[in-house]
């Protein structure tokens, strides 16, 4: 290595540990992907760039084992940069079972602590860093939320676990000791895990050691899905107002029986599409304050029983002043954010 710098005056991008004198940094920022594959292993490597005026500069690299979910499986605090993974498969029950971790680095993307072997046979489906505390839900048969320290980056610390039936494929936080899970509720049947309607869970963590689930909501059967499980631009909450809505397409069985003659549960019909609009607090959890549709009468009496898939279909929310607008592709909705009413809608042609 002779030390000199190399750079492409094309491209504006130049590598070095260190930034070129003559240009500003403005920001750093990091980038993630997904390492070469080898068989029974996985790595993310880890790169971190400055951003100057008109240039990009290189300037360290790392590498965590597994594989991440999602962004919210990463998290800069300070300068420590923190990270989930799994490793492995969840249906080997050999040493190659999936396993979960947390990687913290510290600048220069060298890895000073970890918790590795978490959940050994589980899968990471949510996480979520708060400060000096990490949020993860992992899942098979069951959801153990696990309350990670993270307050000594050299030595993080599992503080404690709560295992419920179902799992959380998003978590939002409520304030800095409540957290709110989105996901599925499950059954277990012989062995396996299946999944139901969808389920949402106020968990309260004001004592680390002991995690609790202070609030639940279920929502339509087995079938019912909704974008906010996907993507968490979906949800529109608001602590102050005590205001949480979000999108959903429900399914329900008709009938008292929600399972079949083997035990199986049944798939729902479909029974509504639009916004679910919830007061939420501490003191009586979730509150069903109404729901919002786009679709007519009509667009009902024509869905017939399986998914219903529409152009009017709710996909965002948000408010402005005393106004709750949903927004599908065909319409946006006005209606009145205290008591739901309609206001006005435009269509989109």
């Amino acid at each position: 290595d002779s030390g000199e710098k190399s750079s492409d005056s094309s491209s504006g991008v130049s590598s070095d540990t260190e930034p070129a004198v003559e240009t500003p940094v403005v920001d750093v920022k990091i980038a993630v992907i997904r390492g070469p594959q080898v068989i029974n292993e996985e790595n993310t490597m880890i790169y971190k760039f400055a951003l100057g005026k008109g240039n990009v500069i290189y300037r360290s690299k790392g590498e965590v084992p597994g594989r991440i979910l999602n962004q919210f499986s990463m998290d800069e605090n300070g300068k420590f940069f923190r990270i989930a993974t799994t490793t492995g498969q969840i249906w080997r029950d050999d040493e190659f079972t999936s396993k979960n971790n947390i990687y913290i680095l510290n600048d220069v993307l060298d890895i000073k602590g970890k918790i590795e072997d978490i959940a050994p046979g589980e899968q990471i489906y949510s996480v979520r860093f708060m400060g000096d505390r990490a949020y993860m839900v992992t899942f098979r048969t069951v959801d153990p939320l696990f309350v990670i320290d993270l307050k000594d980056p050299e030595k993080p610390k599992i503080l404690g676990a709560l295992k419920i039936p179902g799992y959380s494929d998003y978590l939002h936080p409520y304030d800095e000791n409540h957290i709110i899970g989105f996901g599925k509720d499950t059954v277990e049947l012989k062995g396996q895990a299946y999944y139901l309607g969808m389920k949402i869970a106020l968990f309260d963590v004001t004592d680390v050691s002991n995690p609790i689930q202070k609030f639940t909501e279920n929502i339509g059967d087995r079938g019912t899905e909704s974008e906010i499980l996907r993507n968490h631009k979906a949800l529109l909450f608001s602590k102050e107002k005590g205001l949480m809505a979000f999108p959903v397409t429900v399914m329900e069985v008709k009938g008292k029986n929600k399972f079949m003659d083997n035990g199986f549960p049944e798939y729902g019909q479909f029974s509504f599409q639009g916004a679910y609009v919830y007061n939420i607090d501490l003191v009586n959890g979730f509150t069903l304050k109404g729901r919002i549709t786009h679709l007519s009468k009509d667009d009902y009496l024509r869905s017939g029983t399986g998914w219903y898939d529409s152009d009017k279909n709710i996909s965002r929310l948000l408010y402005i002043k005393d106004n709750l607008y949903t927004l599908s592709n065909s319409i946006i909705k006005a209606n009145e954010l205290e008591n739901l009413e309609d206001r006005n809608q435009v269509n989109i042609p």
